[in-house]
């Protein structure tokens, strides 16, 4: 049955062998991939995977390794701006640096229709000489310390995240393949043992809480690990004896006087003590079985090659001046054991007493005269935490920045941006609060309203890039199909603060305070139709009948978008730039004709009827009126007598949200306080203007209503 056994595993190592053969360099998938390849090593001819990780391919010029490639999907999933991960090719040379990369696959909607893809690998160039160990950074200036690269206008979180996949995984595989050193920088404070502490404790509550450590293995469990090899089925135990124990192995970290003087004793403690050099430790190593641990074959001056230890990966073995025999020990219950042994761990190896290590037992089989197969089994050991105390780790801001998620590093970055949007949300939240007081002041309100949408545009606009997008609104629902992550809106804090005002906004005023006071967009038509007014350039008023029927289109296009989204979220982001937001907004108009065609005429037509995108056209804005209706409040003031038969406030309303009978459409208001200017204009406002007459002719009513003027509306 064994050979049985053997010559189907043989067969399969047989058919399996072809699938670690290297492969021609033309073969390679994606097109992509293999053009970059070949773009940084034209000498290439062939491609391998790596042993041991076959991510990794390594690249061959005839029989001469020359390189490294990979993609970068394989290893990192950050998430982008679109909610999705980007795939990068990266290439390494055999010294550790990067010799090409690219982005070969993104779902980013500004990268889709918007900024060239040519300006993106522009961008990835710069990394081309670049070490995989450097410290790399978006924008800055270069120091010793860390290399900065340029980043890309309009993209800012996008580029900073391909800076995070390229160098993220350019530093891991480096370390993996042994290019770089890795791992002993991003250790935490070494532990401190704490050598006053002291509480006598018998052996049973010494291996209880953890002290002591302790591994069994029967001949059963060895034998079944060698199955497979070249070993299986040589000194193997009997039928009757696979559960008799080969080994019962105990480790203990001796320098915590709870435990090494419990097990030592006082003297003997203290004398081991005395023989430790600083930042040397000693480890108890015990046990009872048919298996020796010291190994029989050990000699004068030679290695223990029956254990050694691990910790952050690094293994290391004993000589014979590591060790001294343990004969005496005064543990209370302790059992008896057929070989004890002191193994000391010397300073080169910078052990931590405080983080996990691994005592690893190696069993070894003769295969042959010269040849032998082994496994290795690990007694895991981690010192209890009243044993010692660890510093906290004193990091530079660069170096704790570092160490952070790529969400925080990027808020941490645009800590300005922050505090402006911040100040600026707090002035607004002032005005919306005490806007019956401010609109009492027609002239100074006006110069607030106005100076407000300067800083929504050139701020939070064109400086912050912070438009709203109804491509927000469509990744965030996909998100709740698809499994919802916080870092995926973390990841723009511009954008994330706005979005979670502007829910706030929307239960309390509704969709009125984002678009006529947040949305650049609408502050760049709002300020161009302004000018236009001041330069007397003639306003046309659409017919209410038509109105009132075209304001359902920017519906028709949110629905369609949305089932778009539900099929494919890259169609639907393209579908998207019925928004000009992307060309007038996020690239300064610096695109192609057609898109820069489209926002301009949008601009024009503004120039002579205010807002016509806002109101018929705009999907973000559909989006926000919706849930206008679960508004808490009605702030805005009217009279019974607006709309019958004022109405003076719907002929001056811009947006034309207020209907002919005089209530006003929240869904389709932006809010621009005019009609509260004249409501407590009593210079302006027809039933205040009647009142005001009355009171001189002493009444202390307003006048009937035939008694008001009628404003008439063609």
């Amino acid at each position: 049955m064994r050979n049985v056994l053997r010559c189907v595993l043989s067969i399969l190592m047989i058919l399996a062998a072809p699938l670690s053969w290297a492969q021609p360099l033309s073969e390679y998938s994606p097109p992509a991939g293999r053009q970059l390849i070949e773009k940084a090593f034209p000498e290439a001819t062939e491609l391998q995977p790596m042993e041991g990780n076959r991510a990794i391919q390594q690249v061959y010029s005839g029989e001469e390794l020359i390189g490294y490639a990979y993609q970068s999907l394989d290893f990192v999933q950050t998430p982008a701006y679109s909610g999705k991960p980007l795939n990068a090719m990266v290439v390494l040379d055999t010294a550790g640096e990067i010799r090409a990369a690219k982005v070969i696959h993104h779902d980013e909607p500004i990268l889709l229709v918007g900024i060239p893809e040519s300006k993106m690998h522009e961008f990835t160039d710069q990394y081309t000489g670049l070490k995989a160990d450097q410290r790399v950074t978006v924008g800055g200036t270069s120091t010793e310390r860390k290399v900065a690269v340029d980043g890309l206008s309009g993209a800012t979180v996008t580029v900073m995240v391909i800076n995070e996949v390229i160098m993220r995984t350019a530093h891991r595989v480096g370390v993996e393949i042994g290019l770089i050193e890795g791992g002993k920088s991003n250790r935490p404070p070494m532990a401190n043992v704490n050598s006053e502490q002291f509480q006598e404790k018998s052996w049973q509550e010494l291996t209880g809480d953890g002290s002591i450590r302790r591994l069994v293995l029967t001949k059963g469990q060895v034998d079944d690990s060698f199955v497979g090899t070249p070993a299986e089925g040589i000194e193997t135990a009997d039928a009757g004896e696979r559960d008799d124990i080969l080994i019962e192995l105990y480790a203990a970290y001796l320098d915590a006087p709870t435990i090494g003087r419990n097990l030592l004793g006082e003297n003997q403690y203290q004398w081991l003590m005395s023989e430790l050099q600083e930042g040397e430790h000693a480890i108890a190593v015990m046990a009872n079985g048919e298996y020796s641990f010291k190994g029989s074959g050990y000699v004068r001056g030679g290695i223990f090659d029956r254990v050694q230890i691990r910790q952050f990966g690094d293994t290391f073995n004993f000589r014979d001046l590591d060790f001294h025999r343990l004969s005496d020990v005064y543990g209370e219950g302790m059992p008896e054991f057929s070989e004890m042994a002191i193994f000391i761990v010397r300073q080169q190896y910078n052990f931590d007493p405080g983080t996990p290590w691994t005592l690893e037992l190696t069993v070894k089989r003769q295969t042959g005269p010269l040849d032998s197969e082994f496994q290795v089994f690990p007694l895991e050991y981690q010192l209890p935490d009243q044993y010692y105390t660890r510093p906290e780790p004193v990091l530079t801001d660069e170096e704790w920045l570092e160490n952070q998620p790529l969400w925080i590093q990027v808020w941490y970055q645009k800590q300005f941006q922050i505090t402006v949007l911040g100040l600026g949300i707090a002035v607004l939240l002032f005005i919306l609060f005490f806007q019956d007081w401010l609109v009492q002041k027609p002239k100074m309100m006006r110069w607030i309203r106005h100076g407000f949408l300067v800083y929504t545009l050139f701020f939070i606009g064109w400086y912050a890039l912070g438009q709203l997008s109804i491509v927000n609104v469509l990744t965030f629902v996909n998100s709740l199909i698809s499994g919802f992550k916080w870092e995926t809106f973390l990841i723009d804090p511009i954008m994330f603060v706005l979005w979670a005002v502007v829910a706030g906004i929307v239960l309390l005023w509704g969709r009125a305070v984002y678009c006529g006071w947040l949305c650049p967009f609408g502050a760049l038509q709002e300020l161009i139709n302004e000018i236009a007014r001041k330069l007397k350039v003639p306003q046309y008023t659409v017919p209410f009948a038509w109105h009132e029927r075209l304001w359902a289109i920017k519906y028709i296009i949110l629905l369609v978008l949305f089932g778009i989204s539900l099929e494919s979220m890259a169609t639907a982001e393209r579908m998207a730039e019925v928004e000009p937001f992307k060309t007038a907004i996020t690239l300064h108009f610096d695109r192609t004709w057609p898109f820069v065609t489209y926002a301009v005429l949008l601009l024009v037509v503004n120039i002579f009827t205010r807002k016509v995108y806002c109101r018929y056209l705009c999907p973000l804005g559909a989006a926000l009126a919706l849930p206008t209706k679960l508004r808490v409040f009605d702030w805005l003031k009217r009279r019974k007598e607006c709309g019958n038969p004022c109405r003076l406030c719907d002929k001056e309303c811009e947006v034309q949200a207020i209907h002919p009978d005089g209530h006003i459409n929240y869904m389709e208001c932006h809010y621009c306080l005019d009609c509260q200017m004249t409501y407590f204009d009593d210079h302006k406002c027809p039933p205040l203007i009647v009142k005001r007459r009355g009171k001189r002719r002493g009444h202390n009513a307003p006048g009937h209503p035939e008694e008001i003027p009628v404003v008439q509306v063609n």
